[in-house]
Order: structure tokens, then sequence, then C-alpha cells
């Protein structure tokens, strides 16, 4: 064994046995020792020896373990008892007794040798071996805890879930902005087709009924619904009388206002979450909601109460007998106008691509430089047609024609 001058170290295969049969990594060891497990590792293999401070601590942990060893060996030697259990007292057994009578003290004592014998009775007959079965049967018990996980749900079936959850009652919301019934059904329909569209970010927003809700609002209150034709013609009040007063003194309202005051009232919103969906500060949303209210109770004094007329709010959207279609319809509608758009996208840009090639085709490949207009010449005589000749040119012709056409004449100029 190497020995230090403090504490000695067993052999480098005795350090790595220790270390296994206390169930310890060598990352382990190295933590408990202070160093990298590269250093246990050199130390196991006999390539390095430790000094100084991290051989000490090395030296005390494995003192440890070798003690822990020690303590943990008499355990498996008492199942040696079923051996000399048959005490007739045979020759060969006697002599590893008094071996094991010093190191297990408690024999003298008479009580716990029987509860030994009884505990190793079941033991040493192996031939019923009912444990295993036990063993097995609570292995299946924890299962069915693991079993109510939740089902994870398809897009289309949590897109359902929240149509049917969602959907009659924004329906009636939209109808107490409108104050028409086909509208606010189409409108909820087509804010649910946007949250089709755009499923991967309704699904992960933390409140996709306010999506849905806000994308529906935004729809209603559009501008571009006063130029369809459908606008043109009313529909039927509500037959109450009350109602209709309500739902009238509802639609005066300027569209931001009427917007704040359901939200507020009738959906039960609090004031920041209402400027959030109305993307309106929230002193500017206060001013709208009570502007609002003082327009209500100016006409409907009986309304004043917010509580009054949250109740009444409820119940003119509740009279209302207002269906939504089914959660499927929507769907497919939404996914039949998403392949128009397509459809309708790659038309034009086939057209378009056409178009340039066509024009690409027939484009001159040189400049031509355009042709000026004409322009009038004053300050020249017009051409007239050839007439009678004077006097003046009979006599220039007469001459012309005497004189000598060609010759040496013409070539050499002489003084007249």
């Amino acid at each position: 064994m190497t020995r230090s001058p403090a504490t000695p170290l067993p052999p480098p295969k005795a350090r790595r046995r220790l270390r296994e049969t206390a169930a310890l990594t060598q990352t382990q060891l190295a933590e408990r020792v202070g160093v990298t497990p590269a250093t246990v590792r050199a130390w196991e293999s006999g390539r390095t020896t430790p000094r100084g401070r991290k051989r000490e601590a090395y030296a005390k942990l494995l003192k440890t373990l070798a003690e822990e060893e020690t303590v943990q060996a008499p355990e498996p030697e008492p199942k040696l008892e079923p051996e000399a259990k048959p005490q007739p007292q045979p020759q060969p057994e006697p002599e590893p007794e008094p071996k094991l009578e010093p190191e297990a003290k408690p024999q003298p004592q008479p009580q716990p040798e029987p509860e030994p014998e009884s505990k190793l009775e079941p033991e040493a007959k192996p031939q019923p071996q009912p444990e295993p079965q036990p063993e097995a049967k609570p292995q299946p018990q924890p299962q069915p805890v693991a079993a109510p996980e939740p089902v994870a749900l398809t897009p289309a079936q949590a897109f359902d879930a929240l149509y049917a959850f969602s959907a009659p009652a924004l329906v009636r919301q939209t109808f107490l902005l409108t104050g028409r019934r086909e509208q606010a059904r189409e409108s909820v329909e087509r804010a649910f087709q946007a949250a089709w569209e755009h499923w991967p970010e309704v699904a992960r927003d933390r409140d996709p009924v306010g999506w849905v809700r806000a994308t529906a609002y935004e729809y209603a209150l559009s501008p571009w619904q006063r130029l369809r034709p459908r606008h043109r013609h009313p529909e039927p009040p509500p037959a109450d009388p009350g109602d209709r007063t309500l739902l009238n003194t509802l639609l005066r309202l300027p569209p931001r206002h009427r917007r704040t005051l359901v939200l507020y009232d009738g959906v039960g919103l609090d004031l920041p979450e209402t400027a959030a969906e109305t993307e309106a500060s929230t002193p500017a949303t206060a001013n709208r909601l009570l502007r609002a209210r003082e327009a209500v109770a100016g006409r409907l004094p009986a309304l004043a109460d917010p509580q009054v007329l949250h109740r009444r709010l409820a119940e003119l959207a509740s009279n209302e007998r207002l269906r939504a279609a089914e959660p499927p319809t929507v769907r497919r509608g939404g996914e039949r106008r998403a392949r128009l758009r397509t459809r309708a996208a790659i038309a034009f840009t086939v057209a378009l691509i056409g178009t340039t090639a066509l024009t690409v085709r027939t484009a001159p490949t040189h400049y031509e430089p355009p042709v000026s207009p004409g322009q009038a010449v004053r300050g020249v005589p017009q051409r007239v047609a050839p007439g009678a000749l004077s006097d003046e040119e009979l006599e220039l012709r007469q001459k012309l024609r005497d004189q000598v056409q060609d010759g040496p004449q013409r070539l050499s100029p002489r003084l007249e």
C-alpha cells in the first residue's frame, strides 16, 4: 500500500473498487474531494498520486468508504445461518461458527436468534415463490395515475370548442352595436374565419375570445357597411317598446362610445381591458364611457345606475333569438374564401407575367427618334404651274442655246 506521511492510500485498483462498491461515479467522488473527474480517473489508474490537502481529503473519503463496506459486510453473512439451521452438529459446519460468533455479538441473546431463523425460513424455500407476484401487482397501480393526462386536441377540434363556447354570446353583443341581426351574425362568422386563418397565433393568445371579439366589432362597425344594399333596408325592431327605445338610444351614440359602453357595461370588462381592446388610452376610454352613460341616462333616466344598465343590456341581447352557424360550416366557409383569394392571386400573377412577357417580346430593340411635327415656312413664293415665258426668259434661253456648251472655252476663263 502507498503510504503518505499523514494518511495511507490503498492501491489504485482498491480505490476504484471502493468507489464502485459505494455506488459513486467519478464525477460525484470528484465533487466530494474538490477536484475534476479527470483527476480522479488518473488517481484510480495509478498515473498520478494525490498530494497535499487533496491527498488527505481523498484518503479520508476512501477510509470512510472502506468502513461503510465493512459495516455492510455482515449483512450477507447472516444469510449463511440457514446452513447452520440443520443443527445436527455436522463436523464441517462448527468451524465457521466460532468465526461468526465474535463478529455477531448479539447471538448470545436468546431472542434475536429465532427472528432471523423465521425470516430466513421463507427465503430458504424457493418452491412457492409468491414474492415476485405481489411485487408485480403494485407496478400497474401507479399507471392509472398517469392515465388522466390531457388529451391533445386537433386544431379543428380546438376551433370548434372555442366557437361553440363564445359564438352565441358574441352574436348577441354585436347586435347591440349594429342593431341588425344578420349583420351581427355575419360579423362574428367573418371574425371566426379570420381566426381560423391565423389559428397558430390565436391558439397561443392569452385571450382568444377577446381576439375574435375585437375582430368582429371592427368588421361590424366598419363604415363600408353603409355601402351595402342590405344596409338600405332596415330590419324589424324589437317587439318590446322598452327594448326598442334602448336599442335606438344605443344606435344614436357614436360608434366609439357605443363600443366602449357595450364592452364595459355589457360584457363586463374593466377599464384597462376596455381601453386595450378599443386601442385608446385609459383616460380617453373613461371619458367615452361617461359621455355614453350621460347620453343613455338623459333619454332613459331609469338606466342611470350602472347595475341596472348592465342588466337591461343583457336582457335586450337575450330577448332576441340570434343563432350562430355550426362550427364546421364556418370553417369550410373560411377555407373556401381563402382558396378563392389564393386562386385570384395566382391568376393575377399569371396575367402580370404574361403581360410582361408580351411587352418584352414586342418592344423595339433600338431607339427610333420620333418624327418632329411639320411647321409652316413663310416667305417662300408659292409654286405655280409652268406658263408662257416672258421676254427676258426667252432672251436668256436663246442666249444659253447659242453659246457652246462644251469645249475649251468653257474650261479656260477669259475676259470679255
